[in-house]
């Protein structure tokens, strides 16, 4: 089976840094109570954008002042690297498709990436960065199940037929949709998938 899976809150937690250096740079850069008021119906990966109510440049200057120590505190979810390494073993294509930014400055996001699941021993077949669109790299990929927490995506992805798992997370939790199906730990991955066989 070809398994494609998302790496920020998915596989390695994202939010915890990325929130915390949020409310560095609204609070010490541009000089403003941070506030999340939206936390927990985030349906897309634009999050710190909808968040903290920032404009592209805004955002774009976030990214370019801590995006690499964001990247660089990322530590894998529970059992995500047994259950990915299980699954590689049993005999399963292992490809992460994420929308990780690859034109920072002072960034090098793909090798602090392969640093991280090196690290965390987490196996892959693919790397695929930068990806607007996950679908269309899904379907030139022939993924045939994928794991991911932007609701948007797993939404656009069931449509089109790929069997898509959306992970809980603090910033997708209260969002309901019953043709979605969610997990909640990657034991609850590895049960579906297996399942799914």
């Amino acid at each position: 089976m070809v398994i494609g899976i998302d790496i920020d809150d998915t596989t390695v937690v994202t939010v915890e840094s990325m929130v915390k250096y949020g409310d560095k740079y609204d609070t010490e850069v541009l000089n403003r109570e941070a506030k999340k008021d939206n936390l927990g119906r985030i349906k897309d990966r634009y999050y710190m954008k909808a968040l903290y109510g920032w404009t592209e440049e805004e955002k774009f200057a976030f990214f370019d002042m801590y995006y690499k120590n964001v990247l660089e505190e990322c530590y894998p979810l529970p059992n995500a690297s047994e259950i990915i390494n299980k699954l590689k073993q049993e005999g399963n294509e292992i490809i992460f498709i994420t929308a990780r930014l690859t034109n920072i400055k002072n960034c090098e996001t793909e090798n602090i990436t392969k640093e991280t699941f090196r690290k965390y021993n987490i196996p892959y077949d693919k790397l695929i960065m930068n990806v607007d669109d996950k679908l269309k790299f899904c379907k030139e990929n022939d993924v045939e199940v994928f794991i991911e927490d932007s609701y948007e995506t797993c939404k656009s992805l069931q449509e089109n037929g790929i069997k898509a798992y959306l992970m809980t997370t603090k910033m997708n939790r209260n969002i309901v949709d019953d043709k979605i199906e969610r997990v909640s730990s990657w034991d609850e991955v590895y049960e579906k998938i297996t399942n799914l066989k």
